[in-house]
């Protein structure tokens, strides 16, 4: 198959940073997909519906000239968040979920969760209101191995929040391992996932490739070939508990690499035709458009889109670096090719 004409797709799981550096990235985005959910971890952290609402009103003026893309916004969680937040959060059309950081568990996270019995109320109210939780998935206890995070989150975490709040829709983000695809399989109704491209399209042996590789340093960090390739079943199987989710979080190529360099892929500008790429590898091109463009809108109870995007088998190179605010940014294939191109897009 050299063609694919699928419904324009979302992107359930988003970074866009603000600003002039909001202004840089999201293009892409809006060139790729009809909306997308908006994580809150700025720096403050979007709390409150009312400053939900100003960096959505952001995000609307910097779309390029005729875009509709429309951002569906997030609260952060933290031990403070009130069930009367939360409320207003429900009364908010424009607000689809809350999202659950572990304190220090990734980039802008010192302000999440530090104790889950302290957020009860907020959960309660979530519950109540049939607000979706989103949670990063990762044990933040030091003296666990980093590429066990995942899984000791579920047995710690994320199972029994499961069990204690049997009516909270649950959105697993971008999952890893082989782990959270049985459990997400498993679990009981309410539960899914998204899935990033670089979890369905590297393994961990790319962080080292040829020399330690920052550009492919994310959080949570890739896994084994094993785990990449359950990932890929699951993203590729039909289930309508997983769907996109690009987790696509620009950084400066400077902070990249550095001596700390963030955590974070930057793929937005790619990411349709990323995700081509790893569905034409399982031989399962027929299942991209449900699982980009039909289970996460089913899932948030959203009507799905009606314009369709066209997908060419046509080889393009990615740019070494691409403006970023004031600085560049490396994305996701720099300087290699894609096999997939989006039909109309000139980037």
């Amino acid at each position: 198959m050299d063609k694919l004409v699928i419904t324009r797709p979302d992107d359930w799981h988003l970074h866009l940073r603000d600003d002039a550096l909001l202004a840089s990235v999201l293009p892409y985005t809006c060139a790729r997909f009809s909306r997308a959910v908006v994580m809150p971890n700025l720096d403050p952290p979007i709390t409150t519906v009312a400053q939900a609402a100003e960096y959505r009103q952001r995000i609307l003026a910097a779309r390029p000239a005729g875009s509709s893309f429309t951002p569906l916004m997030t609260l952060y969680l933290t031990d403070d968040t009130s069930a009367g937040e939360i409320r207003k959060a429900a009364a908010a059309e424009f607000v689809v979920g809350v999202k659950y950081y572990p304190a220090g568990a990734t980039t802008l996270s010192a302000a999440g969760v530090t104790a889950i019995e302290k957020v009860y109320p907020a959960l309660d109210a979530m519950q109540a209101a049939d607000v979706p939780l989103l949670v990063h998935g990762e044990a933040t206890d030091p003296t666990v191995d980093v590429f066990d995070r995942e899984r000791a989150f579920i047995d710690q975490a994320l199972a029994p929040l499961a069990q204690k709040f049997p009516q909270l829709r649950i959105v697993f983000e971008h999952i890893t391992t082989a782990d959270a695809v049985e459990f997400v399989l498993a679990a009981r109704r309410g539960i899914a996932a998204t899935i990033t491209p670089q979890h369905i399209l590297l393994n961990r042996n790319a962080l080292f490739a040829q020399g330690l590789q920052p550009h492919h340093y994310c959080l949570p960090v890739l896994k084994r070939e094993r785990h990449r390739r359950r990932v890929l079943e699951a993203a590729t199987g039909g289930s309508e508990r997983f769907f996109l989710g690009t987790d696509s979080a620009p950084h400066a190529t400077a902070d990249k690499q550095s001596a700390c360099g963030c955590a974070g892929i930057f793929s937005a500008h790619a990411a349709i035709e990323l995700y081509a790429e790893a569905f034409a590898e399982a031989g399962r091109l027929d299942r991209l458009e449900p699982f980009a463009s039909h289970h996460g809108a089913d899932f948030y109870r959203l009507p799905r889109n009606q314009e369709n995007i066209t997908l060419t088998k046509n080889p393009w190179t990615v740019s070494r670096t691409l403006k970023f605010g004031q600085h560049d940014l490396t994305p996701f294939r720099a300087g290699a090719e894609v096999a997939w191109r989006l039909e109309g897009n000139d980037d």
